[in-house]
């Protein structure tokens, strides 16, 4: 039995859904991994500050951080589509007010 065609939308939606859930889990590990082997078990003597932050913060958070917003708006205005739906269905084909929800009297 032959699969049927992937609508173009549902194929682009779960591109970019993907590469949302990559951008995502790819900081996370490099957070949760930078953080702990830098963040812990230091000696108090070795700490240095970057923009007011200790460094194994700036480096484990802030600038991951500002990398995903940097992707997230390249992602979003260049590379998602929008794309037409195709054409719009009345909702309410039978009713003569034109308003959702509202019973008419009228027989």
């Amino acid at each position: 039995m032959t699969r049927p065609q992937e609508d173009i939308l549902v194929r682009r939606g779960r591109r970019e859904a993907a590469i949302a859930v990559g951008l995502w889990l790819v900081a996370m590990i490099y957070t949760i991994g930078y953080c702990y082997f830098n963040g812990y078990d230091r000696e108090a003597d070795s700490l240095s500050f970057v923009l007011w932050f200790p460094d194994w913060v700036f480096w484990g958070v802030i600038a991951p951080w500002g990398l995903c917003l940097l992707f997230s708006l390249v992602f979003a205005f260049r590379i998602m589509g929008d794309e037409p739906l195709g054409e719009e269905v009345d909702a309410y084909p039978d009713d003569e007010s034109g308003l959702p929800g509202e019973v008419s009297d009228a027989p």
